[in-house]
């Protein structure tokens, strides 16, 4: 893992960075630990979840 700590992030040491990308599975693993899913949702190195956080659908725009 890197130096990076979970919601920590500086403008002197950025944002955590992709170390593994697996879109065809949903999901992408950071440099600190944590697997972030294509919805939304995070499982953070330290065992804390971020659950899914998507926009209500009454609020999506549709295209014609």
């Amino acid at each position: 893992m890197c130096s990076h700590q979970l919601q920590s992030a500086t403008a002197d040491r950025g944002l955590p960075h992709i170390v593994a990308a697996h879109p065809e599975q949903g999901w992408t693993l950071l440099c600190d630990g944590a697997i972030v899913f294509d919805d939304t949702g995070e499982l953070h190195a330290d065992g804390s979840v971020v659950p899914p956080h998507r926009a209500p659908t009454a609020r999506l725009t549709v295209a014609a």
